[in-house]
């Protein structure tokens, strides 16, 4: 694979992992616009995190049978119109949820069927090292859509946020078809290995079953438990603007960075297990740190220290999860990616229940605690 090919693939990366943080923040003001409280939020980022996992039911093995790369060039394309349709079409909170449910649904093509692709073209001794650089898109995404969104927000209001971020999705689509050109359009063969069968061949496996576990665990835990209330904690209870907020939560990003650079050397120091289980602590000792913060200059090098412990744990599950079925690896990332995100979606309303029961700093310690727990199950295995 040639430098360009990988740059591109990781904007594509760079576009799914956007949507995922792109309500962060924009929760409150999406949230004052409607006329509901935060809490009742989870329901909105849910509606995209819940189509993303069902729609793994027939992307991968889509993927696998007409064309991994193509199936990405056409999703980024619907991706970013959805969210053009927000911007402009979405006249109540329903109307929202529902075109980030159609947002999130074909989002779901986009990174399962890249790392899939990557599954397929790099040898599984370089795999997780060519994984860390694809990693950056969505590195760059978690370091520059907090500010970016809170910016764009702050000046345009939320509906500017997303018409922006749609054109950018829509720009990338159109660009990885250009550059499969030809390619795009001619039929593709049926792969032998594909199809729905595949998913029962995959929890027939106890190695399997427990991968799907740990990333739905990973999926209600994190990205859609503590981590998208964790800009609403900022501006709600600390008292900051959205713009503000943005930019003390960019600071996952540099944490996140820092593992796509030492990747290789943790992998070789540690092995998957210690990576695995060095994550679940690095994250659990980060949200108790965030439970007791009293000023933003405390939860900012703890988003570093949260994006560096969250990818040590994530991005050795993604690893192992191209190789989980070799000869159908777009419908087992697939299978992986509908775990993540159906933790994800009974995450995010777990979580604002939860805040709206304790308050954030409680929230933010039970989450600590649950996330020691995933750690020392994850040392087990």
């Amino acid at each position: 694979m040639t430098a360009p090919s990988l740059l591109l693939l990781s904007a594509g990366g760079f576009c799914a992992s956007a949507g995922i943080r792109l309500l962060d923040p924009l929760l409150p003001m999406v949230a004052r616009d409607f006329g509901v409280a935060v809490g009742q939020m989870g329901a909105v980022v849910a509606a995209f995190a819940l189509p993303y996992g069902l729609s793994q039911v027939v992307m991968g093995p889509l993927g696998d049978r007409l064309g991994k790369l193509r199936m990405v060039a056409v999703a980024l394309l619907l991706y970013g119109l959805a969210h053009l349709a927000a911007a402009w079409l979405a006249g109540s909170l329903g109307a929202l949820a529902l075109l980030r449910a159609l947002g999130g649904a074909f989002a779901g093509a986009v990174m399962p069927l890249l790392l899939a692709h990557l599954g397929d073209t790099v040898p599984y001794a370089e795999r997780q090292a060519t994984i860390s650089r694809f990693l950056t898109g969505s590195v760059m995404a978690f370091l520059l859509t907090g500010p970016l969104v809170g910016v764009a927000g702050e000046a345009g209001g939320w509906r500017l946020a997303f018409a922006l971020f749609g054109t950018v999705a829509c720009l990338v689509g159109a660009l990885l078809a250009w550059r499969l050109g030809p390619a795009l359009w001619q039929p593709a063969g049926v792969a032998g290995g594909g199809g729905f069968r595949s998913y029962l061949r995959l929890l027939r496996q106890p190695a399997g079953r427990r991968l799907l576990l740990a990333a739905f665990l990973d999926g209600g835990l994190l990205v859609g438990g503590a981590f998208p209330f964790i800009g609403s904690f900022l501006i709600e209870h600390l008292g900051h603007t959205a713009g503000e907020a943005g930019l003390v939560i960019a600071c996952f990003g540099f944490g996140a960075f820092a593992y796509t650079r030492l990747a290789r050397r943790l992998l070789a120091r540690l092995g998957e297990s210690g990576m695995l289980v060095g994550g679940g602590v690095l994250i659990g000792l980060g949200l108790a740190g965030i439970a007791v913060a009293p000023a933003w200059w405390v939860v900012a090098p703890i988003q570093a220290l949260l994006g560096f412990g969250f990818f040590l744990l994530h991005g050795t599950l993604q690893a192992r999860a191209t190789e989980a079925l070799p000869e159908a690896r777009g419908t087992s990332v697939s299978a992986f990616v509908m775990a993540l995100f159906l933790g994800q979606s009974l995450g995010s309303i777990a979580f604002g229940a939860l805040i709206g029961a304790v308050g954030y700093r409680a929230g933010f310690g039970i989450g600590a605690a649950a996330v020691g727990l995933f750690a020392l199950w994850a040392r087990r295995g």
